[in-house]
């Protein structure tokens, strides 16, 4: 008869394993839970979004049913292949419940279904042997608990438990987790009650001590103590793991493999400027965004189609070098997450109008953090705008897997020499880094000539293509 049970449970309770999202990452973060015990989920419903080392993805679930239990709260890394949830897809079938939920002390978790268990994503994975941190205190409801295990995650100690989660985006809850706030000790301002990015910025500016100043005959002034002084801190140590990990993994490995080149050119684009302020007017291009980055991205492409080599790749393994005949254009964006570099398919087909609108979409979803690891693959030639931050140039690494980087520096009006006499003009530096290995200086030379004669010429944009 228990065995019966035993079995009836284990086919009444379906378990979800964190999948592998994409390109063999091994573990995810839970950023937000979109169900509750209790809940009714149906086939393809998003449950849950979760950070990988690249991407925040959203997970749906295979399966219908209620939810009878989520196994970690947000904030916890969980490797892949761990049951992050469990759902009852019987639920008018009786009393029963699974085998690790009765009253008096833990036990171990509920034995999974033997075979493969669906996932979002391949066939299924190892088994793994999923602990579970003691509860301690009395029993608190499971979506409390989740709450109560979070602000214990973020180092606040066992806060009140509140039944309702503070309202706040991915992106804002990761820089709330970054500075060690709790969102629940802040007053939103967002609409909707919705907490922003500064509202948490806020929350951590410490509130300046007035202190009652002794009454002196002379004023004397006080020097002011360091603000890390007065907070008693004086070093904070941050875990190295999602986009940060990856990025520092992604550079040590392309500084120390491809033999970096880089060569700098400072180059006259007033006639650029010229042309940007000109397409903002043309209604051909009403409803996307143009700026001086647009125009690089095109006479990159431009110089990509003339000197084709460039566009290669280093295959180590098979000792071959790759000649791409595709753009896939990427776009270093630093972001909430960190430094991401997602590329644009197939920049090298579209007209400036489509490369106008893949940009913006680009960069708007790298802000929201709703980059796609697939967004992030296979690209071919990377554009860092260094400008934006006020800066001159700078010495790129390559994007492992590419062979170029473009380094777009500050554009300043500065005295130049036009048509013989000293003039202001918008001035710009360029900077190329490239992989030695397959491309030698004179090719390099070559193309960032190009890249350059274009900036400084825009007309070359039709007669060059």
């Amino acid at each position: 008869m228990t065995t019966m049970t035993d079995t009836s449970n284990a086919a009444r309770f379906r378990e979800f394993k964190m999948p592998d999202v994409g390109e063999g990452l091994t573990e995810a973060e839970i950023l937000k839970w979109y169900v509750q015990p209790g809940d009714t989920v149906t086939d393809g419903q998003v449950v849950c979004e979760v950070e990988t080392a690249k991407a925040a993805v959203e997970l749906p679930i295979p399966f219908d049913g209620v939810v009878h239990e989520l196994r970690f709260p947000e904030g916890t890394t969980v490797d892949v292949g761990q049951v992050i949830i469990a759902v009852d897809v019987a639920p008018g079938s009786g009393d029963a419940a699974p085998a690790a939920e009765p009253a008096a002390q833990p036990e171990p978790e509920p034995e999974a279904p033997k075979g493969r268990q669906p996932v979002l994503v391949g066939y299924g994975v190892a088994e793994t042997s999923t602990k579970r941190r003691a509860r301690k205190g009395a029993e608190v409801p499971a979506p409390v608990a989740a709450v109560a295990i979070q602000g214990e995650l973020n180092g606040h100690g066992a806060a009140t438990v509140r039944e309702s989660r503070p309202l706040a985006k991915p992106p804002v809850r990761k820089l709330a987790k970054d500075l060690g706030i709790d969102l629940a000790t802040i007053v939103p301002t967002g609409e909707g009650g919705i907490i922003t990015r500064d509202d948490v910025h806020a929350a951590a500016t410490p509130v300046p001590v007035q202190v009652q100043a002794p009454v002196v005959a002379e004023t004397v002034p006080v020097p002011e103590a360091p603000a890390a002084a007065v907070m008693g801190v004086r070093e904070t140590r941050i875990p190295v793991k999602g986009v940060r990990k990856v990025i520092a993994q992604a550079m040590v490995d392309s500084a120390f493999t491809a033999p970096h080149v880089t060569e700098f050119v400072t180059v006259d684009v007033t006639r650029t400027m010229k042309l940007v302020a000109e397409l903002k007017e043309d209604k051909d291009m009403a409803g996307v965004r143009v700026n001086p980055l647009l125009i690089v991205a095109k006479a990159l492409l431009v110089a990509i189609r003339r000197n084709p080599e460039v566009n290669s790749a280093w295959d180590e393994a098979n000792q071959e070098i790759v000649r791409k005949h595709y753009v896939n254009l990427g776009i270093a964006a630093a972001t909430p997450r960190g430094l991401i570099v997602p590329n644009i398919k197939d920049a090298h087909d579209m007209t400036l109008p489509e490369l106008a609108a893949a940009l913006g979409e680009l960069v708007s979803t790298a802000r929201e953090g709703r980059t796609s690891p697939a967004a992030m693959a296979a690209g071919t030639v990377t554009i860092t705008n260094v400008g934006v931050f006020g800066v001159d140039t700078g010495t790129p690494i390559l994007n492992p897997g590419e062979s170029t980087i473009l380094a777009v520096g500050a554009i300043k009006l500065q005295p130049w020499v036009h048509k013989g006499k000293v003039k202001p003009r918008q001035v710009t530096t360029l900077a190329l880094s490239f992989d030695h290995r397959l491309i030698d200086g004179e090719l390099g030379s070559k193309f960032l000539a190009d890249v350059a004669a274009i900036l400084e010429q825009p007309k070359r944009l039709i007669t060059w293509s």
